[in-house]
């Protein structure tokens, strides 16, 4: 439920009485005022779902002026009784609501830069000292989300100043982010990656889902009540920000050590993330009835949202292509799962000992043309077995990198294999 105060020139007041009737306004009030002319001042309370409708409607009276209260009212009536089926307010937002919302949210620069600062200098801290809950802070102050929400308001209202604005306020807060990382990396004379930028680094063949689930989360908790919703704002927002903030970082503190496979394969995610978190959010919002119909907001052409939906489509065809066509630099996660599962079903067929541990992973080592896969695996020997631990360890390596060569992961595979000896019982 919405308040809205109108102020009409007087004489007016009883249409706009009888335009919120119609549209089940309740609570209605209506009360002269004097402005620098006399004036009608109307409040009247509506669903969510008609603002946008009496809006329309109000636009043919004279010089009205309208306010509306962007957040959720109660209203109650007689009898008493009826009072908890009365504040129920599960009505998604107006249209017109989230497209002003992302107008008012692209307002000051200081601040907005100022954050994505504040959260490059969390983000580097995190990942300098392999901090990994310093991440999850930045994510919070990562002022990303609001210009990649607005990114996908605004082709679903055709409005391409928006649009222009959204964008570039995406980049620049990005920019501000990256350059925090790099400069702070050169001041503290940073050489080498640390374990969690090479741990974060690391890109998954399902990296695309994180980017769509967080779009269409952003957009849900903007297009639905205060009251309705069990996520609050900041947990989207921080959905939005885990997408783009620690790579973002790395890009920044890879860059000023060298390290331009690192850059390159954040920057693909970088880029991925924008393009996912864009699809699936605009999607959303042209279900909920965001489009370019809205009185207020007639600012566009009606086919900028079917021009920037291809145009998102298309990117993210070209780069799922780039990814699954560079193996293993763009899957190194995936890939390393995947040959984790098969050390442990090799070690399991060999038969002579029992799995304790095995783990698998891309280093991020200087060996120029080489994909290094590191398999440290950790064994016991089986009951009964009377092989040495020499025979035992030469016969599981041999095994695990024929299996992984099979299974064409184009790589070079290096396998540890450590055998364990279980203390000697006590006489």
């Amino acid at each position: 439920m919405r308040q809205l105060i109108i102020q009409v020139p007087r004489g007016n007041g009883k249409a706009v009485i009888d335009i919120a009737k119609s549209h089940n306004g309740i609570n209605l009030a209506r009360f002269e005022g004097n402005a620098e002319e006399p004036i009608d001042v109307v409040i009247i309370h509506l669903s969510n779902r008609e603002v946008g409708k009496v809006l329309e409607k109000l636009q043919d009276l004279p010089k009205v002026q309208i306010t509306l209260i962007p957040t959720g009212v109660m209203t109650l009536q007689p009898p008493a009784s009826e009072a908890p089926q009365q504040v129920v307010d599960v009505e998604e937002r107006s249209p017109i609501e989230i497209f002003l919302s992302g107008l008012q949210s692209v307002g000051s620069w200081r601040g907005f830069l100022a954050y994505a600062a504040l959260a490059g200098f969390v983000v580097w801290i995190g990942l300098y000292t392999n901090t990994a809950y310093l991440l999850v802070a930045a994510m919070l102050i990562a002022p990303f989300a609001g210009p990649a929400m607005n990114t996908a308001i605004a082709p679903c209202s055709s409005d391409r100043k928006l649009l222009g604005r959204s964008i570039f306020r995406y980049f620049a807060a990005l920019a501000v982010t990256i350059a925090t990382t790099w400069l702070l990396s050169l001041i503290l004379r940073q050489e080498i990656p640390t374990s969690l930028m090479v741990e974060s680094s690391q890109v998954s063949a399902v990296a695309v889902i994180l980017p769509l689930a967080a779009g269409a989360a952003g957009a849900l908790n903007l297009v639905q009540s205060e009251r309705s919703s069990l996520v609050s704002g900041a947990a989207t927002g921080m959905l939005v920000a885990a997408s783009l903030a620690p790579p973002a970082g790395i890009v920044g503190m890879a860059s000023a050590i060298g390290r331009w496979d690192m850059v390159i394969s954040e920057l693909f995610l970088l880029f991925l993330q924008l393009c996912g978190i864009n699809f699936s959010a605009s999607l959303l919002f042209r279900i909920f009835g965001l489009s370019a119909q809205g009185t207020r907001y007639q600012r566009g052409k009606k086919r900028v949202f079917g021009i920037a939906l291809m145009i998102t489509v298309i990117a993210l065809a070209l780069l799922l292509t780039w990814q699954f066509s560079h193996s293993p630099n763009l899957q190194r996660s995936s890939l390393a799962q995947r040959a984790n599962a098969q050390v442990q079903k090799t070690v399991e067929q060999v038969g002579l000992a029992k799995l304790v541990e095995s783990n698998v992973r891309f280093t991020r080592s200087n060996i120029e043309g080489q994909d290094t896969l590191l398999s440290v695996v950790y064994v016991q020997r089986q009951p009964g077995i009377t092989a040495s631990s020499e025979e035992i360890r030469d016969r599981l390596t041999q095994s695990i990198q024929t299996q992984l060569l099979k299974q064409d992961f184009n790589v070079t595979s290096l396998v540890d294999v450590k055998v364990l000896e279980t203390p000697a019982s006590k006489q």
